[in-house]
C-alpha cells in the first residue's frame, strides 16, 4: 500500500508542477509538438520510399536470352545451372513463341509478320526470367550468369535499376538520419528548458532534502512529469498522423505518381503503427530530457 501511495502522490506533484510551471511547461510541450511533426513526416516518407524500394526490388528481373540452337537438354541444364547460384528468388522459362504471341497482341499491325512465322523461321529467342533475392548484388548475379554456356545476352536495365535504388536508397537514409537527429534535439532542448524549472524550484527542492525526502524521491516527479509533457506534446502530431495521411492518401488516389512504382502504403495499420511509434517517441524523449537535466545539473 505504500508503495501504491507514493507512486500516487509522484503522479499527483508531477501533474501539479507541469500546471504550476504552465509557461515552461508549455515551451517544452510546443518544442516537442514541432519536432514530432517533423518526425512524422519523416516516417511517413522513409516507410513510403522503402515500400516502394521493395515494389520495384520484386518487380525486377534479369531476362537471359538463350542461343537459337540451344538444346533441350541444354536449355534444361542451364536452369540447374542458374538455380544453382546464390541470390536467386525464382527461374522462369519463356519461350520463343509466347514471345510471338505477346508480341502480336501487342500491335494488331504485328499480327500479319507473326502468323508468317513458323518455330523455324521465328527471329525470337527463348528466355529465363530471373528473379533475384537481393537487387543490390543483381549486377553481380547476371554476370555470373553470362558466363554459361548458350547464353545469347543477358538484360536487367542496369543503369535504370542502379539509379532507382541510389535514389531510393539516399532518400530513406536521409528521413532515418532525420528522426535520429531530431529526437537527439529535442531532448537536449527539453533537458535545458526542464533545468530551468528545476533551477526556479531549487528552494523547493532543498525543502525536500532537509525534510529527509530520498534521491529517488525528488528526481521521479521530474521524470514523470517530462513523460507528461512529451505524451502532451505527441497529441497533436498522432492527430495529423492518423487524419493527415488518410486524407493525403484518399486524394491522391493512393497513388504518388501514375505509375504501379508509386504507390503508397495504405493507411490502415500504418498510422496505428506510425501513431504508436510518435507516443512512445514523445514519453522517451520527455522521460530522457528530464532525467539527464536532474542528474547533470542538480547534485541530489
Amino acid at each position: 500500500m505504500k508503495l501504491f501511495r507514493s507512486i500516487n502522490r509522484y503522479f499527483r506533484d508531477a501533474g501539479k508542477s507541469v500546471i504550476r510551471n504552465f509557461s515552461l511547461s508549455l515551451a517544452s510541450i510546443s518544442c516537442i509538438t514541432i519536432t514530432l511533426i517533423v518526425v512524422a513526416i519523416s516516417i511517413v516518407l522513409s516507410y513510403n520510399v522503402e515500400e516502394m524500394t521493395r515494389h520495384v526490388s520484386s518487380n525486377i528481373s534479369i531476362v537471359v536470352f538463350l542461343n537459337g540452337d540451344t538444346t533441350d537438354e541444354q536449355v534444361k541444364q542451364i536452369k540447374t545451372n542458374i538455380e544453382n547460384l546464390d541470390n536467386i528468388a525464382s527461374v522462369t522459362y519463356k519461350s520463343k513463341q509466347e514471345y510471338a504471341k505477346e508480341t502480336k497482341d501487342m500491335d494488331p499491325r504485328f499480327a500479319l509478320i507473326v502468323d508468317n512465322w513458323t518455330d523455324e523461321t521465328n527471329p525470337l529467342l527463348d528466355s529465363y526470367e530471373v528473379k533475384v533475392k537481393d537487387i543490390d548484388m543483381i549486377g553481380e548475379t547476371a554476370e555470373k550468369i553470362k558466363k554459361f554456356d548458350n547464353i545469347s545476352s543477358v538484360n536487367y536495365g542496369k543503369e535504370y535499376i542502379e539509379s532507382v535504388i541510389t535514389i531510393f536508397g539516399v532518400i530513406e537514409k536521409v528521413c532515418i538520419g532525420g528522426v535520429i537527429a531530431l529526437v537527439l534535439v529535442t531532448a537536449f532542448l527539453i533537458a535545458n528548458t526542464i533545468k530551468l524549472a528545476i533551477f526556479s524550484r531549487k528552494t523547493e527542492i532543498e525543502i525536500m532534502r532537509l525534510v529527509g525526502a530520498s534521491n529517488l524521491a525528488i528526481k521521479i516527479p521530474f521524470i514523470i512529469e517530462g513523460s507528461f509533457i512529451g505524451l502532451i506534446g505527441s497529441i497533436i502530431p498522432i492527430i495529423l498522423m492518423c487524419y493527415g495521411y488518410k486524407s493525403l492518401y484518399d486524394f491522391l488516389g493512393g497513388e504518388l505518381f501514375s505509375s504501379s512504382l508509386g504507390k503508397l502504403v495504405a493507411p490502415y495499420p500504418f498510422i496505428l503503427y506510425g501513431s504508436g511509434l510518435l507516443l512512445v517517441i514523445g514519453l522517451l524523449v520527455g522521460m530522457f530530457g528530464s532525467y539527464r537535466a536532474v542528474r547533470k545539473y542538480l547534485k541530489i
